[in-house]
């Protein structure tokens, strides 16, 4: 009996953390969809002087983060706009992809985007591996 308990709360748990992960995407996989040209559109939330420094191709600057007021959230609404007349995934970009990008994340399903179309980067700006990618300035 004890057994079964701890198989069926183990099980529990793998499928709550495979559940979470799906709406994470990984640098490589994102490198691919921007090497490739395809369809993507970057929600960029880092702080202005950040963004400044170094963002992604094509990302949409919002300077939302962390996202957890909402005079923060309000500036996601500049993405709706793209986001509404596309079909195309949502990335959304943060800069540790935590805290912010979740808040974003939740905000903009809030709107009507579809939780199955939005993805939040895997660890952010700062774990992007490939920074020769990098864009500077605006």
């Amino acid at each position: 009996m004890f057994k079964r308990i701890v198989l069926t709360l183990a099980l529990t748990l793998l499928s709550a953390t495979a559940a979470l992960a799906a709406n994470y995407i990984e640098p490589q996989e994102l490198k691919e969809l921007l090497d490739k040209k395809s369809e993507v559109i970057l929600v960029d939330i880092q702080p202005a002087a950040d963004f400044e420094k170094q963002h992604l191709p094509g990302s949409i600057e919002t300077n939302a983060f962390p996202a957890a007021k909402d005079e923060e959230k309000a500036r996601l609404d500049k993405a709706l706009t793209v986001i509404k007349a596309s079909k195309a995934p949502v990335v959304v970009v943060c800069p540790r992809g935590k805290t912010g990008a979740k808040n974003s994340y939740n905000y903009l399903e809030s709107k009507g985007v579809p939780e199955e179309r939005m993805q939040i980067l895997e660890d952010g700006i700062a774990g992007w591996p490939y920074k020769e990618m990098f864009v500077k300035g605006r």
